[in-house]
């Protein structure tokens, strides 16, 4: 699914933020990522979504490596790629139902079949009663639900989340795990990068884990609960 080699990165003259990167993720594969606040997880994230190219070193997505992706090529790669950003970037003109309905509209699916979908994935995070609901008039938790169906509607190949349950209880934030495992049976290759003790202490998968900018493969530890 992606495959990392001898990877750095630099923003301008600065010093290496990501620094000998090297791992593969496995297609159907789930991963949390973890660090400490700047180790370097969101120029990861960033680099795991195409909205960065490494400085040095080779990327590889879906078996072809990056520079061998053409500029014209790159919107219908990244349509596979489902993500999660810390800050939404829901379109403020448009509802809850059509926020989420964007990447099925975008790939031609049916409106008949468009709204049904996704009025029963919305059901699923508690936003049923919020479909015509403008991203101004909710909270930042019913924000981040959103953004997170909008991300997994389409069922993408690989799904990158930020830190999907910063802003909701403890409820909410593990039904929304169950999604993405739910997600990940599927067959979608899922990486989510947290802070959360809790999360990962109670949902048994692998880590990527960031030092200073380099990273270790930590395994999943017993799940709990």
């Amino acid at each position: 699914m992606i495959q990392f080699d001898n990877v750095g990165l630099r923003y301008g003259d600065g010093p290496e933020v990501l620094r000998d990167v090297t791992f593969t993720l496995p297609s159907g594969s789930f991963h949390f990522l973890t660090g400490a606040s700047g180790a370097g997880k969101s120029s990861l994230m960033r680099l795991m979504y195409l909205g960065l190219r490494p400085t040095r070193g080779t990327l590889s997505i879906f078996g072809r490596a990056l520079d061998e992706i053409s500029r014209r090529e790159l919107p219908a790669i990244r349509r596979q790629i489902g993500v999660v950003f810390q800050n939404f970037r829901l379109l403020d003109h448009l509802s809850a139902i059509d926020n989420v309905a964007l990447p099925l509209r975008l790939s031609g699916v049916h409106e008949v079949d468009i709204r049904s979908h996704v009025t029963e994935l919305l059901d699923w995070v508690g936003l049923g009663a919020y479909l015509d609901a403008l991203p101004a008039t909710l909270s930042g938790g019913q924000q981040q639900r959103i953004a997170i169906a909008r991300s997994v509607i389409n069922r993408p190949r690989l799904l990158l989340a930020d830190e999907p349950t910063g802003n909701v209880d403890d409820t909410i934030g593990t039904r929304l795990l169950y999604l993405f495992e739910e997600l990940n049976k599927l067959g979608t290759t899922v990486v989510i990068a947290t802070h959360s003790e809790t999360m990962i202490a109670r949902f048994a998968h692998p880590r990527l884990h960031l030092d200073s900018g380099q990273l270790r493969l930590l395994p999943a530890l017993e799940a709990k609960g």
